[in-house]
């Protein structure tokens, strides 16, 4: 881990560690900051910070938001250099702050591999119910990192819009979608992808059958102390997809879904992923007015392609100009 941050110091110039701005703009170098655990601001786990080159200093920006997805593993240090590496390379919300010259955050949260129902990463219902620990509301820490991270680029002179763009691929997706779902107000738009052909409806009912997070919404106010917004969910810009050909589906191993939720989804929405469940959920969206745009591109598996990103670019760089 050092000897690379030897070596990107190197290439880009800037590494630094808790950084808190000092008032003046950063070199022309892609700047990336490591932010440790701040419990007494809201939030357990370190964060990554990344403030690209060519940043606007002149106008107020969004800071782009992505999970991290690096697997289940009980050391640390392991999530510490997976998310590393996602943040300066390894994932869409890379590319994308490179293109859209908009600071990148993403969060160091760990994913137990002995505590294998806990699939921190995707916002499971495990992972929801935490009562106590540092483990508890992932998504109130994601916030405070987030309010934290306006205060590091202000004092860089860089000023950040309060609501956030939200991207995410594979159970980076899957967070994003259900953070949207509880925090609606929080976010200017969203963009997941490989998300297994489902997302969380935004309905409290289907066919009689009620809906619990993350299915839908019915236990929402219990579960996260907050009534579902519609309206506000409605208003959020969201980019949904899947490949055609992706067969990695979520929803029939024990970590992600419960054998319970597995056999709701499956009789509600279907047990064929593509491209079934994903045109009910797409026909759910539709019934309730989301503002959602749902696309399966052809001959690609679960991963993304330039394609893909063009067009994630382009949702995110419409919204920027609005």
């Amino acid at each position: 881990m050092r000897l690379l941050q030897i070596l990107l110091f190197l290439l880009w110039g800037v590494i630094a560690r808790g950084a808190t701005g000092g008032g003046e703009p950063l070199p022309n170098v892609d700047t990336v900051i490591k932010i440790e655990a701040h419990p007494e601001l809201g939030f357990n786990f370190p964060y990554y910070l990344r403030i690209p080159k060519g940043v606007s200093y002149t106008s107020t920006t969004y800071l782009l938001v992505e999970t991290n997805n690096s697997g289940n593993n009980d050391t640390f240090a392991h999530h510490e250099k997976e998310t590393y590496k996602e943040i300066i390379k390894y994932s869409l919300g890379s590319s994308l702050c490179e293109q859209l010259k908009v600071p990148f955050l993403m969060p160091v949260f760990p994913r137990p591999a002995t505590e294998w129902q806990l699939y921190t990463h995707a916002y499971d219902k495990d992972v929801a119910h935490i009562k106590k620990g540092p483990m508890k509301r992932l998504d109130l820490q994601l916030i405070a990192m987030c309010t934290h991270a306006r205060g590091i680029l202000k004092g860089y002179g860089i000023s950040a819009a309060e609501k956030i763009l939200m991207n995410g691929f594979s159970a980076s997706g899957t967070f994003a979608n259900r953070f949207t779902a509880i925090h609606p107000n929080k976010v200017a738009a969203v963009a997941c992808g490989g998300i297994n052909g489902i997302v969380i409806l935004p309905i409290d009912v289907l066919n009689g059958k009620k809906l619990a997070y993350p299915i839908g919404t019915s236990d929402i106010k219990q579960t996260f102390g907050k009534t579902f917004d519609a309206a506000q969910y409605r208003a959020v810009p969201q980019f949904i997809y899947m490949g055609a050909l992706d067969d990695n589906d979520a929803v029939v191993y024990d970590d992600a879904y419960s054998k319970a939720e597995r056999t709701l989804v499956f009789k509600q929405l279907s047990q064929k992923m593509l491209p079934d469940r994903f045109s009910k959920c797409e026909e759910v969206y539709k019934e309730n007015r989301a503002n959602a745009v749902f696309k399966t591109y052809p001959n690609i598996g679960h991963r993304t392609d330039r394609l893909i990103f063009s067009e994630v670019y382009a949702f995110f760089k419409k919204i920027m100009e609005e």
